[in-house]
């Protein structure tokens, strides 16, 4: 079994270290040790990838629907053969569970299967004409080479939609992955490589964040952007490539809420809930966070969701039996504190978890605080951590308007056995998603996007595609 990999820059076909020689040192969050180091990109490393991409946009767009399809399915089969070991490195890298790192490996895979097909169904259409001896087309283009920015917390689940739909659409695509867990999202690009995409058709970048997306996004050679991470880093973003009439897929950041009613199951609200709430720490954008419980089973449900995040075993992910690995580095832990005192200090009571857990590595105990103000800081920003706020409502009235009360619109969650009020739920939240009485978000075949700040745009289902095709209208008379 490998050792963690110094991780290299992809341009052009080759794996290279930046023309610099500069590094960045990739630090293992269970232990806080030194594993490794990532390349770290100059201004000469991003035009080369950029001459790159636009080269391997001309090979691409011309490549059939069929073999760009055979080239994706064939990168999906070698994910899953390796995903055992490039899990360990995601572990090393990133401290979710081995467990965890395996799944997201194992359902990138579906990813890329799933957009192979969707490759192969981009259809246009004929418009019927109003004359006699005119054709009316409409066809579908790829936009052209893209520019992708993804963060730390799914080092490759969130690299892969973005490259899958690009791919599938016929572009091109320079990749930004996260530094501090580059080896992965490394390894899902070798995948593509060794499965026989030409050269330039898939770069992979890293460096400083902002110098590399300020001057890729303004580049002339990049048509579409897509960026996945926080809320004031994407509006940043999206106004950037809107200076420049650039097409822009944003997933920005979200605050869950999850509605618990009377009628609910409280039994399966709370395994889905607390399954949901710590899994990857809580740094998933669409992790349930303000959960608000009807009065009638409060207490029931604090009660079974307080034992359940007790019940997580926290520790180093490739340790036997563990469920919830440490923060993914050193700046999660005083952002986690300070959102707790303040909503103590606010009048929350805290009923587990709260503190740090040792002195090395940076592990946070299961949180779950109760009785949450709405002027406490964490029930306004994302607390992208292990911490559960429940607040009691007593009707749907109440739950709803504070379920719409910020400007967050990405993931929501309930739990009812009425239809009725399903349906009014349906049609009344303000959320991109809205999953009720299980967790059925982030599938392939599935929308995956927000509104409001939230973002725009879709990363998940047909709607996918269409951010990465250009629709073209040619009409033609005959003799």
């Amino acid at each position: 079994m490998r050792m963690y990999p110094d991780t290299l820059l992809h341009i052009d076909g080759a794996w290279r270290p930046a023309a610099s020689g500069r590094t960045i040192a990739v630090i293992n969050p269970a232990t806080e040790e030194r594993i490794g180091t990532v390349a770290h990109a100059d201004r000469s490393d991003l035009d080369a990838a950029l001459a790159a991409v636009a080269r391997g946009f001309t090979v691409w767009r011309k490549t059939s629907a069929y073999e760009r399809s055979a080239i994706m399915r064939k990168a999906a089969s070698l994910l899953r053969e390796r995903a055992g070991e490039i899990a360990r490195l995601m572990t090393l890298e990133q401290g979710k569970p081995l467990a965890e790192a395996r799944g997201e490996t194992m359902a990138a895979a579906d990813t890329i299967e799933w957009f192979a097909e969707e490759a192969r169904r981009a259809y246009g259409r004929i418009v019927p004409s109003r004359a006699v001896g005119v054709t009316q087309l409409v066809t579908r283009e790829p936009v052209g080479p893209v520019a992708a920015f993804t963060p730390w917390n799914f080092p490759i689940n969130q690299v892969v939609r973005k490259v899958s739909a690009a791919l599938a659409a016929g572009c091109s695509i320079i990749v930004k992955a996260p530094e501090e867990t580059p080896a992965s999202p490394a390894e899902l690009i070798r995948a593509f490589v060794d499965a026989g995409i030409p050269a330039g058709v898939v770069n992979l970048v890293y460096g400083v964040p902002a110098e590399i997306s300020e001057y890729l996004i303004p580049h002339p050679v990049i048509a579409k952007i897509s960026f996945t991470g926080s809320t004031p880093v994407g509006k940043h973003l999206a106004g950037l490539a809107g200076q420049h009439m650039k097409r822009a897929t944003m997933e920005l950041g979200g605050h869950a809420p999850a509605i618990v009613f009377d009628d609910a199951d409280v039994d399966r609200a709370v395994a889905v809930l607390a399954g949901s709430k710590f899994r990857n720490a809580g740094q998933v954008c669409v992790s349930p966070t303000r959960f608000l419980v009807q009065s009638g089973v409060h207490d029931r449900f604090v009660e079974g969701f307080v034992a359940a995040a007790k019940a997580v075993k926290v520790g180093d992910g490739l340790a036997e039996g563990t469920t919830m690995g440490p923060l993914a580095n050193e700046r999660r832990i005083p952002a986690m504190e300070a959102l707790i005192q303040d909503a103590l200090q606010k009048g929350a009571k805290l009923a587990t978890g709260g503190k740090r857990i040792g002195n090395k590595g940076y592990f946070f105990e299961p949180t779950v605080l109760t009785d949450v103000p709405t002027e406490a800081r964490a029930m306004n920003e994302e607390p992208f951590g292990p911490l559960a706020l429940v607040s009691r409502f007593s009707d749907a009235d109440q739950a709803i308007a504070e379920a719409n009360r910020l400007p967050f619109g990405l993931a929501s969650y309930a739990f009812t056995e009425s239809a009725a009020t399903a349906d009014r739920l349906a049609d009344e939240i303000q959320a991109g998603m809205l999953t009720v009485n299980h967790n059925g978000l982030a599938l392939p075949e599935v929308p995956f996007g927000g509104i409001k700040d939230s973002g725009h745009g879709s990363e998940g289902g047909t709607e996918a595609m269409e951010a990465y095709l250009n629709t073209k209208f040619v009409t033609r008379r005959g003799r």
